[in-house]
């Protein structure tokens, strides 16, 4: 894994918009319309090239393939063609689709969410574990591997490296209520034992795995009633030891690992704060760790690493722009984020990025101009951490 070595890298968290053509198909996929989805797969690789070319004409170093080859990602539509055991049924009255329409937010502010009127995926099906979980992607892993690194050719970029995105076990849960283990931790780790297949494919092939894990904190809020805290470590160590079997043998330098409060435009009062979760943040099997730290609600978390040591030989992703608003950052502000980090943890360990993946959270105009200020930021922090020595060894 790359490390700034006399200059702060720049890199986001994977998620982005393809072209206007893909946008749109997915976002009537997301609300639940009828779509092609193999005419959707037939251009992904073009949309792939395209966004790996944006990237790097904003000036980001370490580049993803924006996630565009995860149609109907999260859901039966792509898992279901990767692990057996998933199905779908009616939902009973009172159910949600998936645990994250169910929160004590959501309950606090049912008036907003009433009005914002948001509703992903099929309100009348509930995504369930209906059988024995197990592997069943290897032709579908291979083929995304395959068009990353074509992609990759045809755009020809030369990044300083490049990553791709895989869910937790922890994360995957949320999407499919379990209705065959006779444990939920049972479930958890037959979860685990599948993905870890998924997480080898992607390290071998040459690419760093980002191990996506909204869970770690934000589960907190959709277990009602709400648990004492220490309470909820304890369930959040059962998925941090389920991942970290599924990552065994990989090599640490090969794994980030990004932990978010959730990507939609709302209070977010009942966030769970990072004091709560760091140390078992760290716990996982991880080179690097990315997280929010530009949203209103979590910036003041850089004081957090005053008293909390981040290990040796490890690296911070923070997140200095954020999908959370439409405000395009200023570059000074920016630059101030990264400095904060890097003055503490020390600038070689600081890697410059986004508080979530960019893609459906923002128009992809202001995705792109972020993109632009992040390295403006990055390039101003680096004049000031370096000084006149830079370009010489950090």
């Amino acid at each position: 894994m790359k490390r700034s070595t006399d200059r702060i890298l720049t890199t986001h968290a994977g998620r982005l918009d393809g072209p206007p053509e893909y946008r749109e198909l997915t976002l009537a996929m997301m609300s639940g319309k009828s779509v092609d989805v193999d005419a959707m797969r037939q251009n992904v690789r073009s949309s792939i090239v395209e966004v790996i070319r944006r990237q790097a004409e904003a000036g980001i170093d370490i580049v993803s393939d924006g996630e565009l080859g995860k149609i109907g990602f999260g859901g039966l539509a792509y898992y279901g063609r990767r692990l057996s055991g998933l199905a779908t049924r009616k939902a009973k009255p009172g159910e949600a689709p998936f645990m994250a329409l169910q929160t004590g937010e959501r309950v606090e502010f049912a008036d907003f969410y009433k009005d914002l009127n948001f509703m992903p995926g099929s309100p009348g099906e509930r995504a369930i574990c209906s059988g024995p979980i197990a592997y069943t992607g290897q032709r579908e892993v291979k083929k995304d591997l395959e068009m990353f690194r074509a992609a990759l050719a045809e755009s020809g970029v030369k990044p300083e490296d490049t990553f791709m995105c895989v869910l937790a076990p922890g994360w995957l849960e949320h999407f499919f209520y379990n209705e065959y283990y006779s444990t939920d931790d049972e479930y958890l780790f037959a979860l685990a034992d599948a993905m870890k297949h998924e997480y080898r494919a992607v390290v071998d092939a040459g690419f760093v795995l980002q191990i996506d894990d909204p869970a770690l904190p934000d589960t907190y809020d959709m277990i009602i009633p709400t648990p004492p805290v220490e309470e909820y470590r304890k369930f959040a160590a059962v998925r941090v030891e389920a991942l970290n079997q599924a990552l065994e043998g990989l090599p640490e330098d090969r794994v980030r690992y990004h932990i978010c409060w959730g990507s939609w435009h709302g209070p977010h009062t009942h966030d769970l704060p990072l004091e709560h979760v760091v140390d078992l943040m760290l716990k996982i099997r991880a080179g690097a760790y990315s997280l929010e730290a530009a949203n209103p609600r979590h910036e003041h978390e850089w004081k957090l690493w005053q008293r909390v040591k981040l290990p040796q030989g490890k690296i911070l992703i923070p997140g200095v722009v954020t999908h959370h608003t439409n405000v395009v950052e200023h570059p000074e502000v920016v630059a101030d984020r990264i400095v904060r980090y890097a003055n503490i943890v020390g600038r070689e360990n600081v890697i410059a990025g986004t508080d979530c993946g960019m893609g459906f959270r923002v128009h992809p105009q202001i995705a792109w101009a972020k993109f632009k200020v992040l390295a403006e930021g990055a390039a101003l922090a680096s004049k000031h951490l370096w000084g006149s020595q830079k370009g010489a060894a950090g």
